[in-house]
């Protein structure tokens, strides 16, 4: 019997519940404003809702302070001042700890595939050869009800070993390989994304605490057994500025281990150094972590947004086009250095970057010359002391593997006791912030809005990761393209890379959306390009990028898009 303040709420007669009387069961406090769904009812669960909520309450004012302390580091960052190492926490990087060490489970990583949590790409990944599949709720998924919803059905299902997909299209049932599958690691959206098909005591739940309260509650016992030999689950985390955050997430660790009645240190989590500011607070982040750390990862495609994005109000640091702005620049290099120095100092991996290449299937010249590209990225890496990589595409992971494996050898799980790059602690703040060098285009601008438009649409249709132009474009890509146009047209920049000499302003920009605009239309044909959301994505990404003021992020204001409520049934006493 269901208590009181218990509500349940009915779908409409479109959903597959048929409407009538079908509805979540939940707990005092809580809304649900999503579709209802009976698979979805298996994941949403009172006692489920139960653990979110707890959580919720929890946290929900340290997580609201930690993205005041946000707003305040931005407002001085805006007014001149520089992200540096903090005076405060110089015992921490300077004295000698370690973290718990690592599972063995996870003890090689030399690849490691990423995706969203679709079940398809979910099968193919665990499939692929890859030491680790990350499956992603943030960057590369588009947070509908539905993508959310069935991403916790499918990572249910991989945990146990049942789950299967039938591509009726090409009559092939696809399912998990009966040995050697990668070890699932789970990214949750970043502190910042609010779930509003969930209210929790009227307002939006904190959407990584539903991405990681329903997976863990589903998932810890089986994963434990299956994956982890004892350990796990296991976790990305993403978009963290400073250790205070990171404490919050290891709180969240504790919280859930002592719910379950599991060993502290069971959680174990790889930290995304992904925003400038993070670079500066590395040993602090491990250890606020250091019983449930397993390393830190470049992400470089975000951290590059985030060099921008910090530097919004200072005109000396824009940016060269997109895609000169690599590894092999000095400020990109001293950030990959001084990471693997800090994890092989505290005892934990090491991740480089993204491969974002796809194959070329119909140009084996082009599809050569792109996979010389990652050989050579991943030699860099391998070489400097990383401990494993990622991948955007299974067809890549053969490369990645043989670069990898040559260099550390096939019985060295990591490089954490044998690189320890004490070259790089003479690494310095001016070190870390190096301005970027080289030149802009009128083909940067058009390339940044040609993706950033298109990736947007994707996004608002339900899809979070999307191949164009023989690469992998996901929320963070789209990013660069957003800020970088945003900072030429307010700083008027001059195109000095192709001889035009002509600053972007409005007016430029403006018939650059149009003309691309016009070759989006040819390249996806006419009923595709009517079909799918390109005026709407092509009204959002100009409006960011001529904004006055820069939003933080693209997906917050475009995620008010997706966001689709149903209508609330009778409370039932």
């Amino acid at each position: 019997m269901m208590g009181v303040g218990t509500y349940v709420y009915t779908a409409p007669a479109t959903s597959k519940s048929g409407g009538g009387a079908a509805g979540y069961d939940v707990p005092e406090g809580v809304e649900i404003r999503g579709r209802f769904d009976e698979e979805f009812a298996k994941i949403l669960t009172k006692e489920a809702l139960e653990f979110v909520v707890e959580l919720q309450r929890e946290f929900r004012n340290r997580i609201k302070y930690a993205l005041e302390c946000r707003k305040e580091a931005k407002r001085r960052y805006n007014e001149g001042a520089v992200p540096g190492f903090d005076p405060a926490t110089k015992f921490i990087r300077e004295t000698n700890w370690v973290c718990a060490p690592v599972p063995p489970a996870v003890a090689d990583r030399r690849v490691e595939i990423t995706g969203p949590v679709e079940r398809k790409m979910i099968i193919n990944a665990l499939n692929s050869g890859a030491k680790v599949f990350m499956a992603d709720f943030e960057d590369a998924l588009s947070p509908t009800w539905e993508n959310l919803m069935r991403g916790q059905v499918n990572l249910k299902d991989a945990v146990d070993g049942s789950i299967t997909f039938h591509d009726k299209a090409r009559n092939r049932v696809y399912k998990l390989n009966d040995k050697n599958t990668a070890k699932l690691f789970v990214r949750p959206r970043g502190w910042h994304l609010p779930e509003a098909h969930i209210l929790i005591d009227g307002e939006p739940a904190t959407g990584c605490l539903v991405d990681f309260g329903l997976y863990f509650f589903h998932n810890y016992a089986a994963f434990r057994q299956t994956q982890g030999a004892g350990f796990g689950p296991f976790f990305y985390l993403p978009k963290m500025e400073n250790s205070r955050e990171a404490k919050i997430w290891n709180c969240v660790f504790e919280r859930a281990e002592k719910k379950a009645g599991i060993e502290r240190g069971s959680i174990r989590a790889t930290v995304l150094i992904e925003t400038l500011p993070a670079v500066f607070q590395m040993d602090e982040i491990l250890h606020e972590l250091r019983d449930h750390s397993v390393g830190l990862n470049c992400g470089r495609w975000d951290y590059i947004f985030s060099y921008v994005k910090t530097f919004q109000g200072h005109p000396d640091r824009l940016l060269p086009d997109r895609f000169l702005v690599g590894m092999t620049q000095n400020f990109m290099r001293n950030y990959s250095d001084l990471l693997i120095r800090t994890c092989h100092r505290r005892g934990v991996h090491a991740m480089g970057g993204m491969a974002a290449q796809i194959p070329i299937r119909d140009d084996p010249a082009a599809n050569e010359a792109a996979l010389d590209l990652v050989r050579k990225d991943k030699l860099r890496e391998v070489k400097a002391g990383h401990d494993g990589t990622w991948a955007a595409h299974p067809g890549l992971i053969p490369a990645c593997m043989e670069v990898f494996t040559n260099n550390m050898g096939s019985n060295t799980p990591n490089q954490i006791q044998s690189m320890r790059r004490e070259d790089a602690s003479s690494i310095t703040e001016e070190d870390l912030l190096e301005r970027p060098r080289g030149v802009r285009t009128l083909e940067g601008l058009r390339l940044n809005t040609r993706v950033g438009i298109q990736y947007l649409a994707a996004w608002l249709t339900g899809t979070g990761s999307v191949p164009l132009y023989n690469l992998m474009e996901d929320a963070a890509t789209a990013e660069i393209s957003r800020v970088q146009n945003w900072q030429w047209i307010k700083y008027g920049v001059e195109l000095d890379g192709d001889g035009l000499g002509v600053r972007v302003g409005n007016e430029l920009f403006g018939r650059v959306v149009e003309e691309e605009m016009q070759r989006i239309e040819r390249e996806v044909g006419k009923e595709k390009f009517k079909k799918g959301m390109y005026k709407e994505a092509c009204k959002l990404f100009t409006r960011q990028c001529t904004a006055q003021t820069l939003d933080d992020f693209l997906t917050l204001d475009a995620y008010n898009h997706i966001v689709l409520h149903h209508p609330r049934g009778s409370s039932r006493l």
